[in-house]
């Protein structure tokens, strides 16, 4: 499930809009006010719509923005009248832009392409498993926003078990592939590194890792 943000004035005719776009597409709106940065922490969306028709209120919305974007990626999506091109420097920091008037059809096939982009699932540049996110260019994992402090192996077997999802591995299968073949460390190594990952991505219901009794792990293939 990927949450689009619209930050504007509401002058979007937001049902009709929500009923074009995927079923895996969670649609929230916020004004811009001076909470507005409280909003995006908390909302933690995944791709920001930015209707602008006060630039102050937009370069402000960019700050705030960019702050976030040093911790995971936020595509952003701009919009507003034809004046707007003025603007070169807010257009220039836009994933995508769109000038009035909107073509429904044609802002969700660019939210569309904009997650595609951001959110690959080829070449698992990123994997996403509900509120965590695997971040592989960056090597950073996040939870709700939230930046994951794991260790180098700890790591390596999170994003190997969440890029193949469903499948069971034994434990000499992930001792092999993550501490490679010339490890002279027993099995327990990798009960050792699943305990701490559950212990760190795990909680509040979340079960990401299940146990396969007498076989080894596996990632749920659930979201």
């Amino acid at each position: 499930m990927f949450k689009v943000l619209y930050v504007g004035e509401g002058t979007i005719p937001t049902e009709p809009l929500e009923g074009e776009m995927r079923e895996d597409l969670l649609w929230e709106e916020v004004r811009p006010g001076e909470d507005l940065e409280e909003e995006l922490v908390n909302r933690a969306p995944d791709l920001v719509l930015l209707e602008v028709r006060d630039p102050s209120v937009a370069s402000r919305a960019l700050e705030i923005l960019e702050g976030l974007r040093r911790e995971r990626p936020i595509p952003l999506l701009i919009l507003g009248p034809s004046a707007l091109l003025e603007f070169k420097d807010l257009l220039l920091a836009a994933d995508e832009f769109l000038i009035e008037p909107y073509d429904l059809q044609e802002m969700t096939i660019r939210i569309e392409k904009v997650l595609q982009r951001t959110y690959s699932v080829e070449g698992r540049k990123v994997i996403r498993c509900g509120d965590l996110m695997i971040d592989v260019t960056r090597r950073k994992v996040t939870l709700d926003g939230e930046l994951l402090p794991l260790t180098f192996k700890e790591y390596e077997l999170l994003k190997f078990l969440a890029a193949n999802r469903g499948r069971v591995f034994t434990r000499e299968a992930l001792l092999n592939k993550i501490w490679g073949y010339d490890y002279y460390g027993g099995e327990r190594t990798v009960d050792v590194h699943i305990r701490r990952l559950r212990a760190k991505i795990e909680g509040g219901g979340r079960n990401f890792i299940e146990t396969v009794r007498g076989v080894g792990y596996r990632f749920r293939e659930g979201p």
